[in-house]
C-alpha cells in the first residue's frame, strides 16, 4: 500500500464520514458532505471516531482461506506449527525461515496497523475540539490512547525501528515519507499513551469489548515485561513494574480463569472473565473468518466449505507437554478426531494435533458463521506475566508460586514449591509456551527472551542458533520481520531490516 494513501483517514471512519463528491455538480456546502474539518461537531462523532479504531485490529484475523491467514505469521515463526496447504507460500517462507519483504502477511500487517494509528491519531487531536460531556470525552481518548498504543507495540516488535507518527498527516504533510524512529522512541510514547489511557476513568471490565481498565493495566505489564528484555534490557526495574501492574490486575479481583477450557471458545463467554480483551466479531454481521483454517485439509468434518488445513500443532510440541496434562487430552486445546459433517455418526481420524481453543462448535457442525471473538489479553496471560516478573525483580514468592500453579492446577498437573530462581523461570516459561500456545503470544516471548523452546530436551535455547525441530536454524535476522517491499519502494526514506 502506498505510504499516500495510508494516510488517507476520512475512509477508514466507516459508516460515519463520506466524501465530499469531486464532481462540479456536487454542493460542497451541503452539511451533510463530512469532512475532517466539518465531521468533529457532536458527541456522537467522537464515539464513532473511536469505534473506527478498533476496526483495523481485525484485518489479520479477517485475512485466513486458500491463499494463507495473516495472523499465523508470528505461529510459523515459533516453529511449532505445521500446516498442509500447499498453495499458502506465505506461510512456508515463515515456517522454513526463508522470509522475504515480498510476504504478503507483513504487508497486511503494516497497513492495517498504520491505518489504525491513523485514525487514532484523528480522534486524538480532533475529540478536544468537541463541545461534550469532559468525563465522557476523557474516556473516549483513554480509548484511542490504549489502541494507538497496541498498534505501536505490535508494530515495534514485528518490525524494529519504524515511523512514529502522532498527528493527522494530510497530502501535504511531510510525514507522508516518515522517517524510522528507534524502539526506545516507540516504547516512550507506548508508555505515555498507556498512562494516559490509566488515568482516563475507565472501568475495570467492559462486556461490550471496548477497551477497560483491566486491558490498560494488563498490556501495561506486557509493555513493562517486554521493555525489560530484549532489544532494550531495562531489566529488573521494569520486570518490577510489570510485576506491579499485572499484581494490580490480580488483586482488582475482577477476572478469573475459567473452570473449562470449553468456555475459550465459548460465544457465550466473550469479554467477560478470563478474556479481559478481545478482537470483536459477531455472527451474521462480521464473523470470524479463520474456522476454515484451523481444521484439516478437505476431511469433510465441517459445515464450512472451505477445509484449509492452514495450521496445527507440530507433533513434537504435543509430545513435550506432561502425558497428564489435560490440555493435551482430546478436544481440550487440540483435537486429532472428529464427526464426518454427512454422518455425525462415523468419526473421522484428522492425522494431526488441530486447534480446538478457537474452534466454534456451533459454525463448524451447522451454520458456517462463527460467532466467536479473537483473544488479545487472557487473565492466564496476566497470572504468569506476574510470576515471571516478580521473579526476574527479586525471587519466588507465595504469590509469585501461586500465579504460576493457578493455569497448572486447572491442567490437573501438581503445585509447584521450593525451586530456585533458576528452575522457577525455567518453569513459569515452559507453562507460557503450554498455555498461551497459537495465540499470537510465543514469538513475540521469544524475541524479548532471546530464547527458544527445545521441545526434546524442555529447556530453552538460545535464540540465534535455536534449531526447529524440523531442521531450519534461527539466525539474528529473524529477530525482526522484513520492512515490506512496497513501503521501501514507497518511501525512501526506510531502511531495511538487516539479512533482508
Amino acid at each position: 500500500m502506498k505510504i499516500v494513501s495510508k494516510y488517507r483517514l476520512l475512509a477508514l471512519i466507516a459508516g460515519t464520514l463520506s466524501l465530499a463528491g469531486c464532481s462540479g455538480f456536487l454542493d460542497e456546502s451541503d452539511p451533510s458532505n463530512f469532512t475532517v474539518e466539518n465531521y468533529f461537531t457532536k458527541p456522537e462523532h467522537a464515539r464513532s471516531s473511536v469505534n473506527a479504531i478498533y476496526l483495523s485490529m481485525r484485518d489479520p484475523i479477517m485475512n485466513s482461506g486458500f491463499g494463507g491467514a495473516d495472523w499465523t505469521m508470528t505461529e510459523f515463526a515459533t516453529g511449532l506449527a505445521s500446516t498442509d496447504l500447499g498453495q499458502a507460500v506465505n506461510s512456508y517462507f515463515v515456517k522454513d525461515l526463508r522470509n522475504t519483504s515480498d510476504n504478503g502477511y507483513g504487508r497486511d500487517y503494516w497497513a492495517a496497523y498504520y491505518k489504525g494509528i491513523a485514525n487514532a491519531n484523528l480522534s486524538i487531536n480532533k475529540i478536544p475540539t468537541i463541545s461534550m460531556d469532559e468525563t465522557e470525552a476523557k474516556k473516549l481518548l483513554g480509548e484511542a490512547h490504549f489502541l494507538r498504543a497496541w498498534y505501536y507495540f505490535n508494530l515495534v516488535q514485528i518490525f524494529g525501528n519504524i515511523p512514529l507518527i502522532t498527528e493527522p498527516v494530510s497530502l501535504e504533510s511531510t510525514q507522508l515519507r516518515p522517517t524510522q524512529a528507534s524502539p526506545e522512541d516507540i516504547y516512550k510514547l507506548i508508555v505515555e499513551d498507556l498512562t494516559t489511557a490509566e488515568a482516563a476513568g475507565l472501568s475495570w471490565t467492559d462486556a461490550s469489548g471496548k477497551v477497560s481498565l483491566g486491558a490498560v493495566k494488563s498490556l501495561m505489564a506486557k509493555v513493562y515485561l517486554t521493555m525489560a528484555g530484549y532489544p532494550l534490557q531495562k531489566g529488573s526495574a521494569y520486570y518490577a513494574l510489570a510485576a506491579k501492574k499485572a499484581e494490580e490486575v490480580i488483586d482488582s479481583q475482577k477476572f478469573k480463569l475459567f473452570t473449562t477450557y470449553d468456555d475459550l471458545h465459548n460465544p457465550t463467554k466473550k469479554n467477560v472473565d478470563e478474556n479481559i480483551f478481545m478482537i470483536q466479531f459477531r455472527t451474521q454481521i462480521l464473523p470470524g473468518t479463520w474456522q476454515g483454517y484451523i481444521i484439516p485439509y478437505n476431511k469433510n468434518i465441517s459445515a464450512y466449505s472451505d477445509e484449509t488445513g492452514g495450521i496445527y500443532a507440530n507433533v513434537d510440541f504435543i509430545k513435550s507437554y506432561d502425558p497428564a496434562d489435560l490440555r493435551i487430552k482430546e478436544k481440550q486445546f487440540f483435537f486429532t478426531k472428529f464427526t464426518n459433517q454427512s454422518d455425525r455418526n462415523l468419526e473421522v481420524n484428522l492425522g494431526g494435533y488441530f486447534i480446538y481453543k478457537h474452534f466454534d462448535v456451533a459454525a463448524q457442525t451447522t451454520t458456517a458463521n462463527s460467532d466467536l471473538n479473537w483473544p488479545v489479553i487472557r487473565y492466564a496471560d496476566v497470572l504468569l506475566m506476574y510470576a515471571e516478573a516478580s521473579n526476574e525483580a527479586g525471587t519466588p514468592t507465595t504469590k509469585a508460586y501461586d500465579a504460576l500453579n493457578a493455569t497448572r492446577l486447572r491442567a490437573q498437573l501438581p503445585a509447584l514449591s521450593g525451586l530456585s530462581k533458576d528452575q522457577f523461570r525455567t518453569e513459569v516459561l515452559k507453562e507460557r509456551w503450554y498455555e498461551l500456545c497459537y495465540e499470537n503470544v510465543t514469538w513475540f516471548d521469544m524475541v524479548r527472551l532471546r530464547k527458544g523452546f527445545n521441545t526434546a530436551t524442555k529447556q530453552f535455547d538460545e535464540y540465534v542458533g535455536y534449531k526447529f525441530s524440523y531442521g531450519p536454524v534461527v539466525t539474528a535476522r529473524e529477530l525482526l520481520f522484513p520492512i515490506p517491499t512496497v513501503e521501501i519502494r514507497n518511501n525512501t526514506n526506510l531502511k531495511q531490516n538487516t539479512g533482508y
